[in-house]
């Protein structure tokens, strides 16, 4: 079955960077495009970013675009997120997510296949 498995989280300054990580197993990687979301307390998911299957397009929201890059090692099945000038805003659980069918943008905005999520907590 899917299996995507999130690291890198954790407490940094305003200001600091972050590299989150996301393993992904129990599908063809290559095949689909990946998501980065992330879920504040008391909030509901944020998608914030996504990467088409062949690692050429990449889309963010506003809240992020210009400090975060994501980025994929389809021959490692493995999805990055680069977060710099991270924010107190910043702050949520982050998980990365599969794509809703082969080579397709579309997502379920339930999120049914993503990861247990890695914490990124942005505090002085």
């Amino acid at each position: 079955q899917v299996q995507l498995v999130e690291s890198g989280g954790g407490l940094v300054q305003p200001g600091e960077s972050l590299t989150l990580s996301c393993t992904a197993s129990g599908f063809t990687f290559s095949d689909y495009w990946m998501f980065w979301v992330r879920q504040a307390p008391g909030k509901g998911p944020e998608w914030i970013s996504r990467i088409d299957f062949r690692n050429r397009a990449t889309s963010y929201a506003d809240s992020v675009k210009d400090r975060f890059t994501i980025s994929r090692d389809n021959s490692k099945n493995m999805l990055f997120l680069q977060m710099n000038d991270l924010k107190p805003d910043d702050t949520a659980l982050y998980f990365c997510a599969k794509g809703a069918g082969k080579f397709s943008s579309m997502y379920d905005e339930a999120w049914p296949e993503r990861g247990q999520g890695t914490q990124v907590t942005v505090s002085s």
